[in-house]
């Protein structure tokens, strides 16, 4: 990652959509919940571990996805561990001046129960997927009681698993008045839904049927190492409300020029761009420059912080660095991104009220007509 000291870029409440609970966990929390439980890691140590989970230097998507076989089976499966990183996830945001997120992550990686497969070779436990999304809501709001952060969540369908997809839905619907605002489809993009045949293409294009009619909010992880064509698949056949990541929207320019008039949110993460081989490790020919330029409709997002060894004020630093952004920009994207997040109307109201006042800006209607 490039070197960024200093003040703080931006110093003003901000907002994030796009960060993996799963990509936030403390090393040190790792660590201790592994001795606990009597668990081996690959690494002894804290340091040696976040050598081991830190990536330095851009490589590739499957690298980075690798990268948490390192630590999630020391979290998997233990009720108190999944609690306390939600908790501590909230603390962590808090310290970075964020005053609302929404954390993302797939309820069937943390499970040791009702699981086919089980993930990262757990012996078979009593805690479901449902149960950890009670675990993670129960941190969440201990978290925002403490440190009096917002954070909502959304649970994540995952691309090379079609069997999950059904349940995660459910959970969705389940828990939509319990912290639960969306769900999200990960994983990786050659496992688009209509090019592969059989369930891969019935399942996940189904879930998001049942998303649409249950009034589930919908985001997809596309274009970030696939093709425009994954985003135009996000848009027209799983019917995403926003997309994660989208860098390479920019390959088809008629699909980008409608979804710059569709007003379509872009979860951007800039740093995660670069380490995983999405986009140029050159941050003065990221992708993201277009999108300020055509005034889009984005947020800046740290994506997996623990991997990446980041915090959304170095992301924050890295753009205005080498992108020219200016405090004008991180306020007209942070309003975007309250305007395209997943709470009710209610409370987004409530939030783009509050960032105003944090702004400094007294004629909210004018002046929201001109940031969007």
């Amino acid at each position: 990652m490039a070197e960024t000291n200093g003040k703080p870029a931006f110093d003003k409440p901000k907002i994030e959509l796009h960060v993996h609970l799963d990509g936030a966990i403390r090393i040190k929390t790792i660590v201790e919940v592994a001795k606990r439980r009597g668990i081996t890691l690959p690494a002894n140590g804290e340091d040696k571990m976040r050598e081991l989970v830190i990536m330095h230097e851009p490589a590739t998507l499957t690298e980075f996805l690798g990268k948490f076989k390192h630590y999630m089976h020391a979290i998997a499966g233990d009720r108190e561990a999944i609690k306390r990183i939600a908790y501590e996830f909230v603390e962590t945001k808090a310290e970075e001046g964020v005053m609302y997120v929404e954390a993302r992550y797939s309820p069937h990686l943390l499970a040791n129960k009702g699981v086919d497969p089980l993930p990262w070779d757990q012996e078979p436990g009593d805690i479901t997927p449902a149960d950890v999304v009670a675990l993670v809501n129960q941190g969440f709001k201990e978290g925002e009681k403490a440190f009096k952060t917002k954070v909502r969540s959304i649970l994540c369908c995952m691309r090379h698993m079609p069997n999950w997809s059904m349940e995660v839905v459910e959970l969705c619907k389940k828990y939509r008045q319990d912290g639960v605002v969306a769900i999200d489809l990960a994983g990786d993009e050659s496992l688009s839904c209509e090019s592969y045949p059989g369930h891969n293409t019935h399942t996940h294009t189904h879930t998001h049927q049942e998303a649409v009619r249950s009034e589930v909010h919908r985001t997809v992880h596309a274009g970030e190492v696939g093709s425009a064509s994954a985003v135009k698949e996000a848009v027209e056949v799983l019917k995403a409300e926003r997309i994660g990541h989208g860098y390479n929207t920019l390959e088809d320019q008629t699909l980008y020029k409608q979804l710059l008039q569709q007003n379509m949110h872009f979860e951007m993460c800039p740093v995660s761009s670069t380490l995983t081989g999405a986009c140029d490790p050159d941050f003065t020919k990221h992708p993201l420059i277009t999108f300020k330029k055509d005034k889009a409709n984005y947020s800046l997002n740290t994506d997996d912080p623990t991997i990446f060894n980041t915090t959304l004020n170095s992301d924050y630093q890295v753009v205005q660095k080498y992108m020219d952004f200016t405090e004008e920009e991180f306020k007209r994207l942070n309003i975007n991104a309250a305007e395209s997040c997943f709470l009710s109307a209610k409370e987004k109201k409530e939030l783009l009220e509050q960032l105003y006042e944090a702004y400094g800006m007294l004629d909210k209607t004018l002046l929201s007509s001109v940031l969007l």
